[in-house]
């Protein structure tokens, strides 16, 4: 356990695009943002990227979860190095599989590296498996970062409730009540997956083109959004389902096959729609509506992107950049913030979070030696 008053940690995201890993840093007390460091990137090779995409899906003592995990350690471990003014680390890990409704036996979630090994390296205490206790508990894992979402909110000096949007290869979405005294508090927060959001266009860009993304949604504004399509994809039962709820990277994979007959720009341009939509739909799910939508992650750099999400909800729609936030650091910030409040033995995550039955704190310490 910490003392008690602000530390600063570190956290890191290595998220389901699979180019590199993030990593920043956050003053805190587990409650409160006083303030953001430094942050810093490590860039997976090709050659790593392509063998942590052949260990996605597979579970420990699978082929090629061995080499993924060794990969993972390693680029976490180099760019945390130099970050010695954190007292502590908060280790996502990267997300090779998510079962947390047990669909294929027992409920698990499966995020390789180990923070044990990190605490060796870098000779400071880790925060990890954050997921874990949430699903053994009968919550979904995911998201985790409304309770951050709750933090951000308070330090921006927002006074009505607003929506933070993370576009990652999924999209999550957390709705946030800043007039709640804490994110636990009854009210305070509400968030769950909205669907597929970079995954299938980075698929599509990857087996047509061979590019990692369409930068900057180019290819999808040149071409036309069918509609029918995207009515089919919505007609899906996920989005029926009631929040909280959560998405595996590969969920809705047949949406490539949807669009197997458009062109390049009318494919991606669907593909963007759908996740737009995906958000809207999300929308039908919140209390109140929100004053604004506050777009993370990598999707929010996409023009197609936000332009259709835009066009798709009834509020103001702007990067996490408008309120003083790192837009690209979000998530890292928050496994930081995340690790004191393990630390402290505060709650991660709640019923209106992940859908856990109660309050759950996630995550194991590993001191070094």
């Amino acid at each position: 356990m910490l003392k008690a008053g602000p530390v600063w940690a570190v956290g890191t995201m290595s998220g389901t695009s699979l180019d590199g890993v993030d990593a920043a840093m956050v003053l805190t007390d587990g409650e409160r943002i006083l303030d953001f460091g430094r942050t810093d990137y490590r860039p997976y090779t090709p050659e790593e990227s392509r063998l942590l995409r052949a260990a996605l899906g597979r579970w420990p003592g699978e082929p090629g979860v061995e080499a993924a995990t060794e990969i993972v350690e390693t680029a976490h471990a180099e760019v945390l190095v130099g970050m010695t003014d954190a007292r502590l680390i908060g280790f996502h890990g990267q997300t090779l599989a998510h079962d947390p409704q047990g669909e294929h036996g027992a409920r698990r979630t499966h995020q390789a590296g180990s923070g044990q090994v990190l605490a060796e390296v870098l000779g400071r205490p880790v925060v990890w498996d954050f997921r874990s206790n949430d699903v053994e508990m009968g919550g979904q894992g995911a998201p985790l970062a409304p309770f951050f979402h709750f933090a951000c909110a308070k330090w921006a000096g927002l006074a009505a409730p607003v929506a933070f949007l993370n576009l990652g290869g999924v999209g999550n979405l957390t709705w946030v009540d800043p007039r709640a005294p804490a994110p636990e508090a009854p009210g305070a927060v509400l968030a769950f997956d909205t669907g597929p959001a970079n995954a299938p266009v980075n698929d599509l860009m990857r087996a047509r083109r061979g590019a990692e993304r369409d930068e900057g949604g180019a290819l999808a504004l040149s071409g036309r959004v069918d509609e029918g399509i995207v009515e089919r994809f919505l007609a899906d039962p996920w989005f029926l389902r009631m929040p909280p709820k959560s998405l595996d990277r590969n969920a809705f994979h047949d949406l490539l096959r949807a669009v197997h007959d458009l062109s390049d720009a009318d494919a991606a341009a669907t593909l963007t729609a759908c996740a737009a939509a995906a958000v809207a739909r999300g929308f039908e799910h919140f209390p109140e509506a929100p004053a604004a939508l506050y777009v993370a992650g990598g999707g929010r750099l996409n023009e197609a992107l936000m332009v259709q999400i835009a066009r798709r909800v009834n509020c103001p729609v702007a990067p996490v950049e408008d309120l003083g936030l790192d837009g690209d650091m979000l998530e890292a910030q928050a496994f930081g913030y995340l690790a004191v409040r393990v630390a402290r033995g505060l709650p991660t995550s709640g019923p209106t979070t992940t859908g856990v039955a109660a309050l759950v704190g996630g995550g194991q310490i590993s001191a070094p030696g």
